[in-house]
């Protein structure tokens, strides 16, 4: 075999069970095509995540819903087979094959017995490097897109997610609906679905997790038959950075809806900023947490204002955002949103004591574990991980990243994030906005008691 370059590093992961460990190696093939990699003999399954940067904000204004077409289409017909045919081929494989989009990426998810890996690996890259397009399945996928693309439109998340971003993000590319609208997903052509596979799949812009009972040198061998004849380099969309608008302004979206539904955020904080890791802990704390957290306890625990609430820091490629969303009845609506100002105050000018903060770290540490208990997670990690740039010993370091948060750190985050901007709310609903005097909370004896949750990504 030819000279494969394999750094490895170890990720020990301690569950309730007993302590159990794996190895991730990088692998790199001789075509210099490489993957993250987690061996695993116990059971008889590949799982494999790929992206390949280019999602939806890199379709074209008149063309929206381009990438997301092409992820309904992938699977339906390739080389000389067609979609009867190809489908047949993948059903006999016993091979599950997916394709998605996101603002940022284009993704590929596998998962095949190991027996018949090599028929599985084949298929996806006959459909990679020769994706048919014929026009009964552009058709067919098409009318059920534009059956979504429908639906969305009196949808009240969506509505409220749309203005958001369309107030905030203004003509930005991550401002436009990514499934795209009647006219332009109507308007894309057999042409356009090649372009964006041609421009886009490609070797320089792509990221492997695998994970199942394959060796360094299979895989090595594998990579470069699935992938090797894609084009070397990707012609990238140039995506400027997002200049967000954030102003203290609510706008309302009048629908007749029983309850409304609030969107509200601004500016959160990129990945890679020092700060991240105390404001994912104090977003935990705030809106994250599920049931422990403070947005939970004081709208919907004491005060029975709302089914759910939740923030989560969203950290795209070009724009980082902090958002929240709650739904309530219409007459809920102003109190609600004091509410949320209220304790989004607290936080900003109290902290956090540091008995709270020690429960929030046992949580968020010894939760962790949770997200490797499949070989469809560990892959979707090692594929998450490579995004964000995070390195290959992340899951060593990262639950000592959260136990080194000080209250301090927590303040510092809290300020940053929560009072250097008033937040930008959208609402779609008949809401009452009247800021009426705040319910008494409900004693401990007539709080319903909950199973804990976690918003953390």
């Amino acid at each position: 075999m030819k000279f494969f370059a394999t750094a490895i590093a170890f990720a020990a992961l301690t569950f309730a069970a007993p302590a159990q460990a794996f190895e991730i190696e990088r692998v790199v093939s001789p075509g210099g095509i490489e993957a993250w990699l987690v061996q695993e003999q116990e059971v008889p399954i590949i799982t494999m995540e790929v992206s390949w940067e280019g999602g939806s904000a890199s379709d074209p204004a008149a063309k929206l819903g381009l990438a997301n077409l092409v992820s309904g289409l992938l699977d339906e017909g390739a080389g000389n087979m067609d979609s009867d045919a190809y489908q047949k081929r993948l059903a006999a494989s016993n091979a599950s094959l997916s394709y998605s989009e996101d603002k940022d990426y284009f993704n590929a998810h596998l998962k095949t017995l190991s027996e018949n890996r090599d028929e599985a690996f084949a298929l996806l890259q006959v459909a990679l490097a020769a994706p048919r397009f014929d026009a009964p399945a552009v058709e067919r996928v098409r009318a059920q897109i534009l059956s979504t693309v429908a639906r969305n439109e009196t949808d009240p998340e969506y509505i409220a997610s749309q203005a958001w971003f369309k107030s905030v993000l203004g003509k930005h590319p991550y401002a436009r609906p990514s499934a795209g609208t009647a006219k332009t997903v109507s308007a894309i052509t057999q042409t356009d679905l090649k372009g964006y596979v041609q421009r886009t799949i490609a070797r320089d812009n792509m990221l492997i997790g695998i994970v199942g009972p394959i060796t360094p040198a299979e895989l090595g061998a594998l990579l470069d038959k699935t992938f090797g004849a894609l084009p070397a380099k990707a012609m990238r969309t140039k995506i400027a950075d997002a200049k967000l608008v954030i102003r203290p302004v609510t706008t309302v979206i009048r629908h007749p809806f029983p309850q409304s539904v609030v969107l509200f955020g601004g500016a959160g904080l990129p990945r890679n900023d020092p700060d991240f890791v105390p404001a994912y802990v104090m977003n935990y704390m705030l809106g994250g947490g599920g049931f422990s957290s403070r947005l939970t306890g004081e709208v919907r625990e004491k005060r029975g204002l709302a089914y759910s609430i939740g923030t989560y820091l969203y950290p795209l490629r070009h724009a980082a955002l902090y958002l929240g969303q709650v739904g309530t009845k219409n007459a809920s609506v102003g109190t609600a949103i004091a509410l949320i100002r209220q304790e989004f105050a607290r936080m900003a000018e109290s902290g956090v004591s540091d008995e709270g903060l020690a429960d929030a770290k046992t949580y968020l540490t010894g939760s962790y574990p949770l997200r490797f208990d499949s070989n469809a997670k560990i892959a979707g990690e090692l594929l998450a991980i490579q995004q964000e740039d995070l390195g290959i010993d992340y899951m060593v370091n990262r639950n000592d990243l959260i136990n080194a948060v000080t209250t301090a750190d927590i303040a510092r985050a809290a300020k940053r994030l929560l009072t250097s901007q008033a937040p930008f709310i959208a609402i779609v609903g008949e809401p009452d906005m009247t800021e009426k005097p705040l319910p008494p909370a409900r004693t401990p004896d007539e709080t319903v008691s909950r199973p804990h949750e976690t918003g953390a990504p």
